[in-house]
């Protein structure tokens, strides 16, 4: 079997990935907290952990990988988006109106992460639907002695595990040292970290043997994770930001509540996201989320379809700093129209791709290329993945290609279409998507105008349902020709708009 090699932050080497149980490999990935759109930055762990769980499920097949990525909805920001919604008049309990917010937030996440290739995760598990696990998770780190109740909290008491400070590499003294700790009374000690807290009246809460409040966030993720996971599992991902505390923490109360497990046996980490060469901020003015990229091109000129943000953040190894630069984003959508441009005059690679995410696997499973899968192997080596794809690119371009049988442009295609699947880029759909933007519909958009305008008028003169319905039947004919070939039609008063949806062929609209 093709061996998979990670780097453990926990040992702090690259080493041969052995799964528990080669037929349920177990991933979990920290999540983000929906308080609002995701900035670029929230977008590099998903686009890692997608890289790594297409590579698992194509070495250890579909049906034998569980993903996990949860989804924190108890958060200081969603209270407070929540509170002036009830405050403003809207009806519903506190908990009513943040879940509904986080409904708005999450399926604003979903749509922007499918924008970028990524798989849906096999389990998406949110914080608030957990809420009796954890409270049965802190109750038994409590009658062990790892925790203790004070003043209406509970917190975890960091001496009680021997092997904290692990995975970061210090010991407690010298996190008391060097890092910034919450001093509070009820502490028994600097280190110890919040389990459970009171809630107010403005707060949500829910009820627990040391009365009404609500989880701290370190124990969301052990709780979530056993449920789902188990004690033990494989994998545990997340952006280097969270190694400290909030892994480190996790670990700890995990092992105690579940000694009999080991948690995570790999800890997986991606480094930060820059921009321009600087740290992403607002007060800098370069900071901005996916949508802004996907919709406007913020900080660019025109929008940045997905697949090339895929592309710019596959250029860096994920244990390196990555650079979002305008320039790199040109340089990648260039590289990817000429593949795609290769791709969209086969139609037999086309065909065989197929639509279906299986089809897909399947296709990438029969014709990726050994060199790309080696990469990838390679402590997910995207950079020099995309490198290789290149090698395999030229072979079609140019004099090159005119140099090669069809046979053999067909293998090299079949190649760069599955290795890049595998990286996570559609370049079939990405293809279709650049055909559709490319067809002129203003000629249809007044074409279907004029029909509308005397359809209108006869309208008016209809005295029978009949008379008027046969009026707007050819708007109505055309309208549904439109549709049929994947346009979306739009008509208000201001006039008719006609855009190419995800379905958009434009071999049907050769007949209006």
């Amino acid at each position: 079997m093709t061996q998979i090699r990670l780097r453990n932050s926990l040992t702090r080497k690259v080493e041969d990935f052995t799964p528990i149980d080669a037929q349920n490999v177990r991933m979990y990935l920290c999540g983000p907290t929906v308080y609002d759109r995701a900035h670029l930055g929230n977008a590099r762990p998903v686009v890692v952990f997608d890289v790594l769980y297409r590579l698992l499920r194509h070495v250890y097949g579909e049906d034998h990988v569980t993903y996990v990525r949860n989804f924190t909805d108890v958060d200081d920001k969603i209270n407070a988006t929540a509170l002036a919604r009830q405050k403003a008049g809207a009806e519903g309990s506190l908990e009513d109106l943040i879940r509904a917010r986080t409904e708005e937030t999450i399926g604003w996440y979903h749509d922007d992460m499918e924008a970028l290739g990524a798989l849906s995760p096999t389990h998406e598990p949110r914080a608030t639907d957990y809420i009796g696990a954890m409270i049965a998770m802190i109750e038994k780190l409590v009658a062990e002695d790892h925790a203790y109740a004070a003043e209406g909290h509970v917190l975890f008491r960091v001496r009680s595990y021997k092997d904290y400070g692990a995975l970061s590499g210090r010991t407690v003294d010298d996190m008391i040292a060097g890092a910034r700790v919450e001093v509070a009374p009820y502490k028994e000690d600097p280190m110890d970290f919040v389990l459970w807290k009171p809630s107010d009246a403005n707060e949500p809460g829910w009820d627990s043997p040391w009365g009404r409040g609500r989880p701290g966030w370190h124990i969301e993720c052990s709780a979530m994770s056993y449920e789902l996971l188990g004690a033990s599992f494989d994998i545990h991902g997340g952006g280097i930001d969270l190694q400290f505390p909030h892994h480190e923490n996790e670990i700890a109360q995990s092992c105690c509540a579940h000694p009999e497990g080991s948690f995570a046996r790999y800890w997986v980490h991606n480094e930060m996201l820059q921009v321009e060469g600087k740290k992403m901020s607002k007060s800098l003015g370069n900071f901005f989320t996916v949508r802004d990229l996907l919709d406007a091109g913020l900080p660019g000129p025109e929008p940045v379809p997905g697949a090339v943000i895929r592309y710019v953040f596959l250029q860096t190894h994920y244990t390196k700093p990555m650079n979002w630069r305008q320039a790199y984003a040109v340089s990648a959508k260039r590289r990817l129209d000429i593949w795609s441009s290769e791709v969209d005059t086969d139609e037999t690679v086309k065909a065989e791709f197929g639509v279906s995410p299986k089809t897909k696997d399947l296709f990438a499973k029969k014709y990726v290329g050994q060199a790309v899968l080696d990469a990838l192997c390679d402590d997910l080596n995207t950079s020099l993945a995309l490198t290789k794809l290149i090698a395999t690119g030229k072979e079609v371009e140019g004099l090159a290609g005119a140099q090669i049988s069809g046979d053999e442009k067909l293998a090299i295609r079949r190649r760069l279409v599955a290795g890049c699947w595998l990286l996570g880029i559609d370049l079939v759909q990405y293809a279709k998507e650049t055909t559709a933007k490319s067809v002129d519909l203003t000629a249809f958009e007044s074409k279907l105008s004029d029909l509308r305008v005397r359809a209108m008028e006869a309208g008016k003169a209809a005295i029978s349902k009949e008379e008027k319905a046969a009026a707007f039947a050819p708007v109505d004919a055309m309208k549904a020709s439109l549709v049929a070939a994947g346009v979306e039609v739009r008509m208000s008063k201001v006039g008719v708009e006609l855009l190419p949806g995800p379905d958009f062929d434009p071999a049907k609209l050769e007949d209006l």
